[in-house]
């Protein structure tokens, strides 16, 4: 069985059943991030707190990046990635701009041309 799925849409990974499975742990570790104590543990050693959920290479690789697109395809569920990316300072729009590939005040122009 492939685990890759065409839904029809080039480009955007689609966040099913599959990736669910595929992202548990990884899910898991940045819902945990709801606590300070869990983000000050893991900013004191991010492998150490990656092993302690199991994270894969592919995950422990993405996660030391901080590249949301390589999180995505990890299996990581971006309402919890936002946990993660707060950690350092990121917001929505930090994020956004990684997804599309542009720099953070190139994506918020295009937010603002949206808006009009």
């Amino acid at each position: 069985m492939s685990s890759k799925r065409d839904y029809g849409i080039p480009g955007t990974p689609i966040f099913d059943g599959h990736m669910a499975q595929k992202g548990y742990a990884l899910n898991a570790m940045c819902y945990s991030f709801n606590s300070a104590d869990n983000r000050a543990a893991f900013k004191a050693d991010e492998d150490a707190y990656c092993r302690r959920y199991a994270l894969n290479d592919e995950q422990r690789a993405a996660v030391a990046s901080r590249n949301v697109l390589q999180l995505i395809a990890a299996g990581g569920n971006i309402y919890y990635l936002a946990k993660f990316a707060g950690i350092f300072g990121l917001d929505v729009q930090d994020v956004g701009a990684q997804q599309t590939g542009m720099t953070k005040d190139a994506f918020k122009q295009m937010l603002l041309q949206a808006g009009r």
